[in-house]
């Protein structure tokens, strides 16, 4: 059934949605849709059955993040894209050339490059698609990784204008775009899916917003991936999509993905088991690799990691020797098979890694030392233990982080005496002004280009939302001024890892944070199913290459 049809199915829409989540099967939920809505049938040949973690009321591609940003992919095209291996490939874009100040980029589209009706792509759509992700009320999560450095994102983002003034079309064939400044890994930071190419006058209204509900297939949606969605029902949480014809790449070699909500992780997991299901959107349980195979859970290691940061504004963390007893506390050898015992996460001494930088051998990882950090609480402004306000974690959520979280108040009560420690999943509630009740947020950091500098800007400099939401307001000027520096300089440059390491040394010596693991970019699929390998962007790097069995 499609969006139009939800109201006359209301009277079964609680029976669906109970029916998934008490895991009675992908058949019984079809069963009971099936009394009120047209089901699409099965066709002949190999089809994707993905379990979806949420009912996910918003499926528009320009929203840069979520749970459905995870496929993207499937149905949009991006300017490049990032294959499994971290190497760049053109995709609607062929070539891409700095001015040579840098301030410049000029990228040629593929003349080939078709949306789902056969009209061509053109450097309008694309620009177009741009300036409707950088508006406000896109409410686009990521566009500034991708726009911020282009003249005139700014005006757009704030709502103050509707065109990215640095964005011209010369022709059809041809997006030239003005930086603000010499940036040169932009080219990276423009292959991937946060601002996938829809065909504009589509997806943008005269009045430059985005239009409602442009991309449902009832209102004649056309689209830029290798398939096509072809119905969606969003009280039921079902998705279809089937190959898109008109792909201007690889013929796609599935006849049909079927994506379904299924809320509650050990219900996904049983399906997964019996077959019923042959993936995942992003499947996180300590022991997913006992429950469905070290396959499922194989994948390259892509520059995100999860860390435990303090808030360096919040007593008792605004004491480094506090903090250095707290880290010094922590066997973090014993942190990751607490909670990843067999994988498919790795742990990690450091912010950089799976990008140029990410060396060990020069590198010293913070010590497990009990003695040592009891010698540094005893010497704290606080005495010792008993002093200490209650420490408060955010973000523990899901079985392997409360795993985590659990160990490292062991280690502390064991090591240190500490016994005040408290646990809550939400971070959002903890945002602004009340991150002040909070000593310590788990959260990833990473970046979607494999840089350095990028990786360490978007996590660790004052300017970064980790440093300013989650570590209450964190600077060191040392760290700013090498990223700075760092930031100017070519990609094949030496000195631009060399000034991201010593800046990553430098905010390692104040010892702000629990380093945990780096992330495997999980497959999230079964055995049969093969050419799903996903990207540093949780993206599948060739959706027209996945098949089944």
């Amino acid at each position: 059934m499609t969006q139009n049809d939800s109201t006359s199915a209301g009277k079964t829409s609680i029976s669906r949605r109970e029916a998934l989540k008490l895991g009675l099967g992908a058949t019984i939920g079809l069963t009971i849709a099936g009394m009120n809505a047209r089901i699409v049938m099965a066709q002949e040949g190999q089809v994707l059955k993905v379990a979806h973690p949420a009912f996910s009321q918003d499926w528009s591609p320009l929203r840069g993040g979520g749970p459905p940003y995870r496929w993207n992919s499937l149905w949009w095209a991006a300017p490049m894209y990032f294959d499994s291996e971290g190497k760049i490939n053109p995709y609607v874009f062929t070539t891409w050339e700095p001015s040579e100040d840098g301030k410049v980029w000029t990228f040629k589209l593929d003349p080939k490059a078709t949306f789902s009706d056969g009209s061509k792509i053109t450097a309008e759509d694309v620009k177009g698609s741009w300036n409707v992700s950088a508006t406000p009320s896109t409410k686009n999560q990521r566009a500034d990784q991708v726009l911020s450095k282009v003249v005139g994102y700014a005006e757009v983002s704030n709502g103050a204008a509707t065109e990215i003034s640095g964005i011209a079309t010369p022709d059809e064939g041809t997006v030239v775009v003005t930086l603000g400044a010499a940036d040169p890994i932009f080219f990276m930071r423009v292959a991937n899916h946060i601002a996938p190419i829809t065909k504009a006058s589509q997806s943008r209204g005269a009045d430059g917003q985005e239009v409602v509900d442009w991309y449902m297939p009832d209102n004649s949606a056309v689209y830029s991936g290798p398939f096509k969605l072809t119905a969606i029902d969003l009280d039921a949480g079902k998705l279809t999509f089937e190959p898109n014809e008109n792909f201007f790449g690889p013929k796609p070699k599935l006849a049909r993905i079927e994506i379904s909500s299924i809320e509650d992780n050990v219900t996904a997991t049983s399906l997964l088991k019996s077959g019923e299901f042959n993936a995942h959107t992003e499947l996180v349980t300590s022991t997913i690799v006992q429950d469905l195979g070290a396959e499922f859970a194989s994948g390259p290691l892509i520059p995100t990691s999860q860390h435990f940061w303090f808030n360096t504004a919040r007593a008792p963390m605004d004491d480094p020797k506090v903090r250095e007893a707290l880290i010094r506390a922590v066997d973090r050898d014993g942190l990751i098979k607490a909670s990843f015992p067999d994988g498919p996460h790795k742990k990690t001494d450091q912010v950089i890694n799976s990008v140029p930088g990410a060396d060990d051998s020069g590198f010293e990882p913070y010590p497990y030392d009990p003695e040592g950090a009891k010698k540094l609480l005893a010497e704290s402004s606080y005495g010792g233990p008993e002093r200490l306000p209650k420490l408060l974690f955010v973000g523990v959520s899901g079985p392997a982080i409360e795993m985590a979280a659990q160990f490292i108040a062991e280690q502390w009560r064991q090591n240190l005496g500490i016994t005040a420690v408290d646990m809550k999943p939400q971070q959002d509630a903890y945002a602004g002004p009340d991150q002040n009740a909070v000593q310590i947020f788990r959260d990833d950091v990473g970046t979607r280009v494999p840089d350095a500098v990028s990786y360490l800007q978007g996590s660790i400099a004052s300017t970064s939302s980790n440093a300013q939401n989650k570590m209450g307001g964190y600077k060191n000027d040392k760290v700013d001024s090498l990223l700075s520096e760092a930031a100017t300089k070519a990609v094949d440059d030496p000195q631009r890892v060399k000034l991201a390491q010593d800046a990553q040394k430098a905010f390692h010596d104040d010892w702000a944070f629990i380093p945990w693991y780096a992330q495997t970019m999980s497959r999230w699929a079964t055995a049969e199913v093969k050419g799903i390998d996903k990207n540093l962007d949780w993206q599948v790097a060739r959706p027209w290459e996945i098949t089944v069995g």
